[in-house]
């Protein structure tokens, strides 16, 4: 990321390349098992969700998965690596139709579609989970950050769990 980003100087062009830089590096950080680098895509206040597409479309709170900070998604890697019993897995992000949806007060809204693909080490690869996120991006100490990321799954049927972030 560029430390001297100023989001009122970029055109729509460059902006939606900064925000998508930003979505592929953060898949390449899952899709690497970089865990640990994960954290620092959020602002230390940050919100996160992994949420059913039917609670968030009713309004209903009940998320997968929430982190109502940097240091909560911190204990959520280090449950993963200490906590949990998995088979070995690999994860793959596919990220599309990237979109500003807004911009104000120096937030940027954006919505994109994800889909994650999930192979274990001895089976067959899979679709894991399939949805879109909204993300609400700010600049924080010189770089691009999620202040809030709702992962919003289509399905009714979640997979076995939902450890990995998504």
């Amino acid at each position: 990321m560029n430390p001297g980003l100023d989001l009122s100087k970029l055109t729509p062009i460059e902006l939606r390349l900064q925000v998508e830089e930003l979505l592929y590096a953060y898949a390449d950080v899952l899709d690497n098992g970089l865990l640990d680098d994960w954290p620092p895509f959020f602002t230390s206040d940050c919100l996160y969700q992994i949420i059913a597409r039917e609670n968030y479309d009713r309004g209903f709170p009940l998320a997968t998965m929430l982190c109502e900070s940097q240091a909560m998604l911190r204990d959520r890697v280090t449950a993963y690596r200490q906590a949990n019993v998995y088979s070995p897995r690999y994860f793959r992000h596919l990220i599309s139709t990237v979109r500003i949806v807004g911009i104000e007060s120096g937030i940027v809204s954006a919505r994109s579609n994800f889909a994650v693909l999930q192979t274990l080490v001895d089976d067959k690869t899979r679709v894991f989970l399939a949805g879109r996120y909204e993300d609400c991006i700010v600049i924080d100490e010189g770089r691009l950050r999620f202040r809030q990321k709702l992962c919003i799954y289509d399905t009714l049927h979640v997979p076995n769990s939902i450890v990995h972030p998504v």
